[in-house]
């Protein structure tokens, strides 16, 4: 990618995000990345609830190698990671489009290379 700004992103919603994982494996074989190298990382975070339960939140996180699938995108379809998401909780799109919908709901990031 060049170091232009991007138009387009990605928008993660992590209230619905299982961590399946299955948009690391998509990314993994869209790209035949080699162990360890991954577009997309799925985070676990346990949390400690008042009251002594525990909840697990699930972060997707494109990490640098992250391009956005662009042999995909210019066809008109959607990034490997967004394509394979079992929980539909990942939308590419453009960045003003994606801003307004995020502004519509908490618990979302906003992501561009």
């Amino acid at each position: 990618m060049n170091k232009k700004e991007s138009e387009f992103g990605l928008l993660i919603d992590y209230e619905y995000c299982t961590g399946c994982h299955s948009c690391e494996l998509a990314c993994a074989q869209e790209y035949n990345h080699k162990i360890g190298v991954r577009g997309i990382k799925v985070f676990e975070v346990e949390q400690q609830l008042l009251g002594g339960g525990q909840y697990v939140t699930y972060f997707p996180f494109p990490t640098e190698t992250c391009v956005l699938c662009p042999h995909l995108t210019r066809e008109g379809l959607d990034p490997a990671c967004v394509k394979h998401c079992m929980a539909a909780c990942m939308k590419y799109g453009r960045i003003r489009d994606l801003a307004e919908e995020m502004s519509k709901k908490r618990r979302m990031v906003l992501w561009s290379p």
